[in-house]
């Protein structure tokens, strides 16, 4: 396959959501929008509980029948998805904050001190791990049997899906927190060193570096050729990739705080959920305030659009939705216990983890 063939059928891949049976990484699709295809009932129930060793903060990744979710008590846990029933658990070695990726039989997940893992799906037992020099928060992305992912030793990797073999690696001027995006036959991730960059994802070429002007933890998500991320500069941006220009910049007129969470995105609306309490909808066309709503305690819970809601965690121990179009709430859980952990969503259910380490399952009785 010639290389630009590759590049094509790459790009193409990233363009594919998951289907409404599976949620396989942290925002659900390669460009990391953060948009279910599945459905969910007017007011879910929780349908069953999972007590993990230790606090959940990164999002479950659903497929094949199984959740796979990392745990500070330095498990990947793999459950049932109908029952939540214990399956297996993998001992990493150290703490899991990020969010785990599922791709053709494996689970790809870093941990605290730096170690990438890739785990059999189906047996829980280790294929191969790669070593980093520093902690891997960032979920991984996987495309045509590249595994990319950032690490706190400032580079982004990847890999080889079968043998974890290094295919490249790009230096950045700080920690790489956020999770790559897939567009375009490139890889996109937003920095601590305030830039997008754009990464060929054949040779490694870095073709874009774009200036957000600010520290990143969030990861950008990509559609139609734009990218939506806050910074902690307390701003949320809209960025034309093709001109590299910053067409629109959001700043709350009051509260002015970080942006953690990822933003989740459709042609209609940016939802985007802050430090300041607030979760914000969006125009994407021009960053306007479509509405905003008061969560009651700070936002680091990437929300998940399903349907005409939008479904987050807050720190004060909810598990909430809002309508899209007033965002008015629609649905809440209480946990007791702060849900920094995204939401997935797959095959009629949203599941999603809490401080105290339990996974949570809702849907239909």
């Amino acid at each position: 396959m010639t290389r630009l063939l590759l590049t094509a059928f790459i790009g193409l891949l990233g363009a594919v959501c998951a289907g409404a049976q599976d949620w396989p990484s942290f925002r659900g699709d390669a460009g990391l929008t953060g948009v279910s295809t599945s459905t969910l009932p007017a007011n879910p129930d929780l349908v069953w509980s999972y007590a993990a060793g230790g606090a959940i903060y990164g999002a479950a990744a659903i497929a094949d029948g199984t959740v796979f979710v990392g745990s500070v008590d330095h498990g990947l846990h793999a459950v049932d998805f109908q029952d939540g029933q214990f399956r297996w658990r993998y001992d990493a070695g150290e703490a899991l904050n990020a969010s785990p990726t599922y791709a053709d039989g494996a689970v790809y997940v870093g941990d605290e001190l730096g170690v990438f893992h890739a785990v059999d799906a189906v047996t829980g037992q280790m294929k191969w791990t790669f070593t980093t020099e520093g902690e891997i928060a960032s979920p991984a992305n996987v495309a045509d049997g590249r595994v990319v992912f950032g690490s706190y030793d400032q580079f982004l990797y990847c890999l080889d899906a079968r043998d974890g073999s290094e295919i490249w690696r790009v230096e950045t001027d700080n920690y790489v927190h956020a999770g790559p995006a897939i567009y375009g036959g490139a890889a996109y991730v937003s920095g601590c060193d305030g830039f997008l960059r754009a990464v060929d994802l054949v040779d490694g070429t870095e073709n874009q570096g774009i200036n957000l002007g600010a520290y990143c933890i969030a990861s950008a998500a990509i559609l139609d050729g734009r990218a939506y991320v806050g910074t902690y500069a307390n701003q949320v941006l809209g960025i034309d990739l093709a001109t590299e220009a910053t067409v629109w910049g959001y700043i709350h007129p009051v509260r002015q705080f970080p942006f953690y969470a990822s933003a989740a995105v459709t042609s209609d609306i940016v939802v985007v959920a802050g430090r300041d309490k607030i979760v914000h909808g969006l125009d994407p066309a021009t960053g306007d305030p479509l509405w905003t709503h008061s969560a009651g305690a700070k936002v680091d819970s990437s929300p998940v659009i399903v349907g005409g809601r939008a479904f987050f965690g807050t720190d004060g121990g909810v598990g909430r939705a809002v309508d899209l179009a007033t965002g008015d709430p629609t649905w809440q859980y209480e946990t007791g216990s702060a849900m920094a952990a995204p939401p997935a969503v797959a095959g009629g259910r949203l599941v999603i983890g809490s401080g105290s380490g339990t996974l949570y399952c809702f849907g239909g009785k």
